[in-house]
């Protein structure tokens, strides 16, 4: 199904064929594994549903909830956002990724400021020591490690730049006869800014891959993406409702690697206890997953 078609799903009798239903996807559905979370009420978008689809006043595209072509809300105003995160987040979606079906849009939507999306081939160009690509792997770390793993390439590359030559100083003559080197106050302050850089936290911003998990090997191994330290969400299980067959349920859906990530970020390095922050980048997640939970409950009534 398109993000359109969930968009359309009402708890009513519904045809199954329509909604591909799964018994097992229903039973996994039912367990609610999204309870808990501190949201913005969802009362706005269940009158919107009731409303119906609107024409974005940007594109004049039929669309429910938000344009995922203009990236913004569609009769739908919440208090609550934009969010704020605390690093950036970079999205590469991949060419051939419907944008209908895609859950990045909702970070974009819901934290506007801090999410920039891009259409593969278009990569910017990334410091390997202040930015970590999140995407399974052999070499890839927990977000825990992130702070170690970034601080020994900074190390290093700090290292690296006090090996190197010092360019020959200007000699001048010592008062007290003989000569000593010039100092050069611009170079000093370039060797202390960097000192100082090394000392505080090497995260900047944390790229992610939007793509169908069979579609991900063009961009991952991109030149621009290599040698990027790359993390893991290993212990989180996906609620998608377009879970792709074959794949570990560890593959998540973007948006909820995008959570996920920032929640385990802020738990493992910043000062102040969770509350919640981020809750609301699940928002119109958590609310499709309840609307298409109760349309396969009773498509399977039927």
């Amino acid at each position: 199904m398109s993000l359109d078609q969930d968009q359309q799903l009402r708890s009513g009798c519904h045809d199954k064929t329509t909604l591909r239903l799964d018994s097992s996807d229903s039973r996994e559905l039912a367990k609610q594994p999204l309870q808990g979370l501190k949201l913005a009420s969802h009362k706005v978008l269940e009158k919107a549903q009731q409303t119906g689809r609107l024409k974005c006043s940007k594109c004049g595209g039929s669309r429910m909830f938000f344009c995922y072509t203009c990236c913004s809300l569609v009769g739908v105003s919440i208090q609550e956002i934009p969010i704020k995160l605390p690093v950036k987040i970079d999205i590469i979606k991949h060419p051939n990724e419907t944008d209908g079906k895609s859950t990045a849009i909702h970070a974009k939507i819901l934290a506007p400021s801090d999410v920039t999306m891009y259409t593969y081939p278009c990569v910017p160009e990334y410091d390997k020591n202040n930015v970590v690509l999140v995407f399974p792997g052999p070499e890839a770390v927990s977000v825990k490690d992130i702070r170690r793993c970034l601080g020994n390439r900074s190390k290093t590359k700090l290292h690296d730049h006090f090996d190197e030559p010092c360019p020959k100083r200007l000699a001048i003559e010592d008062p007290n006869g003989g000569t000593q080197g010039a100092k050069n106050p611009e170079a000093e302050a370039i060797d202390e800014a960097k000192i100082q850089e090394s000392k505080v936290f090497p995260l900047q911003r944390v790229v992610f891959i939007d793509s169908t998990w069979n579609q991900t090997n063009k961009i991952i191994t991109d030149e621009r993406l290599q040698g990027l330290l790359q993390v893991e969400l290993k212990t989180r299980k996906t609620c998608f409702w377009r879970h792709q067959k074959g794949k570990p349920d560890t593959y998540l859906s973007t948006i909820e690697a995008i959570y996920y990530f920032l929640l385990e970020f802020h738990q493992s390095f910043l000062v102040q206890e969770y509350n919640g922050e981020y809750d609301n980048l699940l928002f119109f997640f958590s609310y499709l997953h309840s609307v298409i939970n109760k349309a396969k409950t009773s498509a399977g009534k039927c």
